[in-house]
């Protein structure tokens, strides 16, 4: 049995902060409830937080700051540097959909050393779910961003959504996204959460042969690093090895999430901005209220409401699933956002994008 993932560490590896609620895209698989509105963080909120985040980054080897919205870009640069700006010793990230991406914020991303994540699921036809406000697609916006950091030589990851997983999509996909030039792919299979009810019970067979066959494309030209292969393979050399124990970590990550007004939500940023009248808003404290450092170990020492039950349901899963040492357990907010509760075991993102991943992956590797 796998031995990692008992309860929650009490230093976070990265921070995510929300400096804006407002996206200026309202595309389809959306999870975020306020994205219309602009509720932007104070920057008392992100002094707060670095009071705390100085400490840590002094601490560790490497620290990172994640900007996410909303979209970050949307908050303004000048708002965005006073966020930043009492941020020491760490990494910047933001994630943004590039569509506001023009010669002033590639300044501002050199200047301030930021490293750019951006979302774009593929040719047009895949890409078609990411709209602007007025319903227009937001394709050719998209690239025409990617195509400024090309120009000015600013590295960028990609992030996918793919909304239909099947057999025949994944060598194009693959093929489209490494032409872009980024330095990782990360394909994300939609998933039923936050405000998007849309349905993502996908047929196994087919979701493991796109898994699959993203693997095989990979295998042909692997000069860009895909995320979800690179762990599986990684898994799976270590458990040939005996040494798939030593993957996951011995404690979750608490990810705290800050979001514009200063509530902490731990471990799923796609929880920030909802509450249940079974657990009421997900928040762990206010960093208004309390340190950072103070609120985390808090929970991590005494972890009670939703957070004991999710721990719970991750000690169900290590006594149930197979898969365990590969995955670490169901993610909360795939729990609650599927069945409701944190307690349960198996979720639909389980079966789509960590059981039929390792299979897939098994899959070609077999084949070939």
């Amino acid at each position: 049995m796998y031995t990692g993932l008992r309860g929650l560490a009490s230093v976070p590896s990265y921070v995510i902060m929300q400096p804006t609620t407002l996206c200026n895209l309202d595309c389809v698989y959306c999870y975020l409830p306020h994205r219309a509105a602009n509720r932007r963080m104070a920057v008392e909120v992100a002094e707060a937080v670095a009071a705390t985040v100085n400490r840590w980054a002094a601490a560790a080897p490497r620290f990172s700051v994640v900007w996410h919205g909303g979209e970050p870009l949307a908050a303004g640069r000048a708002h965005l540097a006073a966020l930043m700006a009492p941020f020491r010793g760490v990494e910047h990230h933001i994630q943004t959909n590039a569509t506001l991406i023009d010669d002033a914020w590639c300044d501002f991303f050199l200047e301030h050393d930021v490293h750019i994540g951006l979302s774009i699921d593929g040719p047009r036809s895949a890409t078609a779910g990411r709209r602007l406000r007025s319903g227009d697609e937001a394709y050719d916006r998209i690239l025409a961003g990617i195509e400024t950091l090309r120009r000015r030589g600013i590295p960028f990851a990609i992030l996918a959504v793919v909304s239909d997983p099947r057999p025949g999509l994944a060598e194009p996909l693959y093929r489209f996204l490494a032409d872009l030039g980024p330095t990782l792919i990360a394909v994300n299979l939609e998933e039923q959460e936050g405000v998007n009810r849309r349905p993502n019970a996908y047929a196994p067979e087919r979701v493991r042969a796109f898994w699959a066959e993203l693997t095989a494309a990979w295998r042909r030209d692997p000069r860009v690093e895909v995320r979800e292969v690179e762990w599986a393979l990684r898994f799976v050399g270590a458990a040939l090895a005996g040494d798939a124990d030593d993957l996951l970590p011995r404690r979750h990550d608490p990810i705290p999430t800050i979001a514009h007004d200063g509530r902490v939500v731990l471990l799923s940023p796609e929880l920030a901005g909802f509450t249940s009248e079974r657990y009421g808003d997900f928040t762990a404290g206010s960093v208004l209220d309390s340190p950072l450092d103070e609120i985390v170990a808090r929970a991590a020492a005494r972890p009670t409401g939703w957070l004991a039950e999710y721990l719970a349901g991750v000690e169900a899963c290590r006594a149930s699933c197979g898969y365990f040492g590969f995955c670490g357990g169901a993610h909360a907010a795939n729990r609650y956002f599927e069945q409701g509760r944190f307690d349960i075991t198996r979720t639909r993102h389980c079966l789509n994008s960590r059981i039929a991943l390792l299979e897939g992956v098994l899959d070609h590797a077999q084949a070939a």
